[in-house]
């Protein structure tokens, strides 16, 4: 299989072969890792018991979803990727906010994914052949599966496409498994012995349904345009597509995240997840509990890797996707070492997953509301000025940035920040809310809002009297 060579270049319709089955399938297997399961056990480690866990992880989730799914149509239209998309209303330098914010997304969710997946093989590893769990073993187990990902990534959307189909078989009979091997301790499973992480039940349960709900589709906001850009819209409907993006994005993420709220409770994994997992599992299954560690996390990062290149890719023209990739590989694995060595899993993560979903979901609320100004109409070619080094098309606005959009953008973010509730940082307007994490919400109108006012004529569509395109001096 060659490696691809298409950066964020707009796809030809000869290219665009794939359609809802294969998003479903990609959003799926890649999300059935370790990296996503870590997930429900956060609701447990804030001191949530069963119910209040489930609750909190499925409805956060459906919002997600809700949010996140239709940006799926952006992408569809454009033959692009998000960030390069949103060109159209934030300009086609503007548009680096979105590569920005996509490049942190990823680079967090594959550092997380190959943490937890390297601990986990360690230490189920020292339950089969008895290896070191000292720091060196940890350093090498976390460099291989670096190692693994990089070459799905580089290689590309098809080989990642046929690795996700295959996981999302494999991965599914896997936590199948699981289910059977944790079984018994489940049953006999106390509430946590944690308190609540917040002090009381409602704004822990409101916490839960952010950092480990409503997150996990929240990572997807700059990643769906990757896969849609190889949908044919003039082979599939965009309510199709639409469908397919929530089926898998629903189904990819409860199936993990549950999983992980279960093994938790059964493993009573309150203070930590990877190892109290490791040691409550039956010996029959500690063979496919380090498959599901390998396997899962290299198909999971791998995406991740993947969108990672495409941003770098979008923010240096100049460089080649598979450049690209190596360079945000090598920050990635930097990253799992400094999570390792240096944090605390609950800690780290939840302020992650927080802070960057009060940045990120401006970002996306804006976006949504252009596309919906536009009609789904835009003119690729114009869209592509910053990456051939020109100037000029529609979407330059003012020297390439539309100064209303990227204003709306950055207050909402601010206010967003201003207003989360982080185990290392809080905001200054969580006390007005009373000590809750409204960040995202108040982000997103925010910011949605002020676009909304300060640019009420409609996006500009394909066919709009514009400035021609001249190369950059």
């Amino acid at each position: 299989m060659p490696i691809e060579q298409r950066g964020v270049d707009t796809v030809p319709e000869a290219e665009r072969t794939s359609g809802p089955r294969d998003l479903v399938a990609i959003l799926l297997g890649s999300n059935l890792c370790l990296g996503v399961i870590v997930f429900g056990w956060l609701p447990v480690s804030f001191g949530l018991g069963l119910w209040a866990s489930v609750t909190s992880v499925v409805t956060g989730t459906l919002v997600g979803v809700a949010v996140t799914a239709p940006l799926a149509l952006v992408s569809l239209r454009t033959a692009t990727n998000l960030s390069t998309s949103s060109g159209a209303f934030f300009g086609v330098r503007g548009r680096l906010v979105g590569s920005v914010v996509g490049l942190l997304l990823s680079l967090g969710y594959t550092a997380l994914t190959l943490w937890i997946g390297g601990d986990v093989m360690v230490g189920t590893l020292a339950r089969l052949v008895g290896l070191p769990t000292g720091g060196a073993t940890h350093a090498v187990v976390y460099a291989l599966l670096a190692a693994c990902t990089v070459v799905g990534a580089v290689y590309g959307y098809r080989l990642l496409l046929k690795l996700s189909k295959a996981l999302a078989v494999g991965m599914t009979l896997l936590l199948a498994l699981g289910l059977l091997a944790y079984a018994g301790d489940f049953t006999t499973a106390a509430v946590p012995d944690t308190p609540y992480l917040l002090g009381s039940f409602w704004p822990t349960w409101l916490l839960s349904a952010v950092a480990a709900g409503l997150s996990g589709p929240v990572a997807f906001i700059t990643l769906l345009g990757d896969y849609t850009r190889y949908v044919s819209p003039e082979r599939h409907s965009s309510r199709s597509v639409w469908r397919a993006t929530c089926l898998g994005l629903l189904v990819g993420l409860l199936i993990p995240q549950l999983f992980g709220t279960f093994t938790a409770l059964a493993a009573r994994g309150s203070l930590d997840y990877a190892g109290p997992l490791v040691d409550a599992s039956p010996a029959w299954y500690l063979v496919p509990l380090l498959v599901a560690a390998t396997a899962g996390s290299v198909g999971n990062a791998g995406l991740m890797l993947y969108s990672m290149g495409l941003d770098l890719d979008a923010i240096l023209p100049r460089a080649t996707r598979a450049r690209a990739t190596l360079v945000v590989a090598a920050v990635a694995t930097a990253f799992v070492f400094l999570g390792h060595f240096a944090s605390d899993a609950q800690s780290a993560m939840t302020s992650f997953v927080l802070l960057l979903t009060a940045i990120g979901t401006p970002w996306a609320v804006i976006t949504l509301i252009g596309h919906l100004r536009c009609g789904g109409v835009y003119d690729p070619e114009a869209l592509q000025v910053y990456n051939r080094r020109s100037r000029g098309g529609i979407y330059w606005f003012s020297a390439g940035w539309h100064p209303r959009a990227t204003a709306s953008w950055a207050i909402g973010a601010a206010v967003g920040l201003a207003a989360v509730s982080t185990p290392l940082y809080e905001g200054p307007l969580i006390a007005l809310t009373g000590g809750i994490d409204c960040s995202f919400v108040l982000s997103g109108i925010v910011g949605g809002t002020l676009y909304a006012v300060l640019t009420p004529n409609r996006a500009p569509a394909a066919g709009t009297a514009a400035e021609a395109l001249v190369p950059a001096e």
